[in-house]
């Protein structure tokens, strides 16, 4: 999940998670230090009441033996509530053993009375090392206890004080900790946060800049790539500054790429397009001669005749050539073209009847709506399309297919689709993607035996991209459909027809 997390998200877990250990560590540090200084004071008090309870040494104030066996030191002054007493008797077992406990109080204030211990207790006690060194010892039913065993001159004792204060303590002193460390990860995280947006805040406008470079039409045509990023955030002395600098490098090698290439395609266009006109002369020439030649009135013998038909057959396919070439040179340099509002039923009927003059061994079916499907096209241009896709077709598919011309409006009347279906061999998958391209051609199955010259779909494409639209193929054998799709408009069905009559040939 954390290959999905933004760099601001993984600055603040980061950051906060440090926090998090410090804290961790300087609370854990705190609370054993904490623990040793309270086991410390418990085992100097366990230390008075263990003398008090062996007595003074011989010799010093008070000294001598008392009282051997008593058990008043339990109740005694200095003695925590709860301290614990056992007599070890003279064969090592346990003797008599009390416990401090609060009374009710009376008319004299409370009193610290002490109780026999229960069994349990007893045995618990029992397990103490008697090495003279203070334990912990989990007592059933009073808790944990520092337990020390002292011989003396009153006797041998096992003495033990209460832990309960030193958890207490340390139970708290957790707890605050615990509290403290999350609202400080709280807080620490929310200014993290705002700190570290606003130190990306560069960034962001360095990525906001090749955003918007990303979205620019960078593939075809003039691109004015003029978008940089600011200067503020190109400053070398800085890491974003580093990389805005570096972005804005790029894009200086993007941009002088791109003008070097547009400069190349426009003196292309310009040559395809002074080459077209400069060869339309000669070819004309060429067709004009070979006929004159043909039929004058000597009579040239066959294997003549045979040249000049070859002659003027490619010197019309090389005029074909040029038009289309000259045409592509006009749709690449942005050519106006004659928009009208057009009814592309009438358009498709005459294309169809065409194709069908041209290709009686097909089989022409036309699948049309019943109302008008009027675009806001150039008549002729759309014209164009439609004999192309149907040449296509023709050219491209063995006698007796099937071949349909339709025209389907969208339900929403937003759009009009215009096919062209056929259930040829198809369309060779290797050619699939670049069949849109110039002098793209397929396999034997797609030849080009009728003088293809690999421009017509080209011509298709720039034609309805010119108009605002878009086409597309999809082949499988035996099922292939061009779709041509342009905007739908709702125009006077008189208009539409005058329109179409005035751009389509009878």
């Amino acid at each position: 999940m954390r290959g999905g997390w933004s760099l601001r998200t993984r600055l603040v877990v980061s950051a906060v998670a440090l926090i998090a250990v410090v804290a961790a560590v300087i609370g854990t540090v705190t609370t054993l230090a904490l623990r040793t200084y309270l086991y410390g004071q418990k085992d100097e008090q366990l230390q008075g009441v263990a003398q008090r309870a062996a007595g003074p040494p011989q010799g010093e104030p008070g000294g001598g033996p008392r009282s051997p066996g008593s058990l008043r030191f339990v109740t005694s002054g200095g003695a925590p509530l709860g301290t614990v007493g056992v007599q070890i008797l003279v064969d090592g077992s346990l003797g008599d053993g009390a416990v401090s406990v609060q009374q009710e109080s009376d008319a004299l204030g409370p009193r610290v009375m002490d109780r026999p211990l229960t069994g349990a207790e007893r045995a618990a006690l029992a397990d103490v090392p008697r090495d003279l060194e203070p334990h912990t010892v989990a007592v059933p039913g009073l808790g944990d206890y520092r337990v020390e065993y002292r011989p003396g001159a009153n006797g041998a004792f096992l003495v033990g004080v209460p832990l309960d204060e030193v958890h207490s303590t340390l139970g708290t002193l957790v707890v605050v900790e615990v509290c403290v460390t999350a609202a400080g990860l709280a807080a620490a995280g929310l200014a993290g946060g705002v700190l570290v947006g606003v130190a990306l805040r560069p960034l962001r406008r360095v990525a906001a800049t090749a955003t918007r470079v990303s979205e620019l039409p960078l593939h075809s045509g003039e691109v004015a790539l003029h978008e940089r990023v600011p200067e503020a955030e190109a400053d070398p002395g800085t890491e974003v500054g580093r990389v805005g600098a570096a972005l804005n490098r790029m894009l200086d090698h993007v941009h002088s790429a791109l003008h070097a290439r547009q400069e190349s395609e426009t003196r292309v266009r310009q040559f395809v397009a002074d080459a077209g006109h400069e060869l339309r002369t000669p070819l004309a020439s060429i067709r004009g001669y070979a006929e004159l030649t043909r039929r004058g009135r000597e009579q040239p013998g066959p294997d003549t005749r045979h040249a000049l038909d070859r002659i003027e057959s490619e010197a019309t396919r090389m005029t074909g050539l040029v038009e289309d070439l000259l045409l592509l040179a006009r749709l690449d340099a942005g050519r106006p073209l004659a928009y009208r509002n057009t009814d592309l039923s009438p358009l498709v009927v005459d294309a169809v009847s065409d194709a069908r003059a041209a290709g009686p061994d097909h089989v022409w079916r036309l699948d049309l709506p019943d109302d008008p499907a009027v675009v806001r096209a150039d008549p002729e241009r759309l014209h164009q399309v439609l004999v192309n896709l149907l040449a296509n077709a023709r050219t491209h598919t063995p006698p007796g297919t099937t071949v349909t011309a339709a025209v389907r409006v969208s339900q929403c009347r937003s759009g009009v689709v215009l096919e062209v279906r056929d259930d040829g061999p198809g369309i060779p998958p290797g050619l699939l993607p670049y069949v849109f391209e110039r002098f793209a051609r397929g396999d034997a199955s797609r030849s080009r035996h009728a003088g293809s010259t690999g421009l017509g779909l080209a011509i298709v494409h720039a034609v309805v991209t010119a108009h605002g639209g878009t086409v597309d193929v999809t082949s499988t054998p035996g099922h292939t459909v061009f779709s041509v799709r342009l905007a739908l408009v709702r125009g006077e069905p008189g208009d539409s027809q005058t329109a179409h009559s005035a751009g389509t040939r009878v």
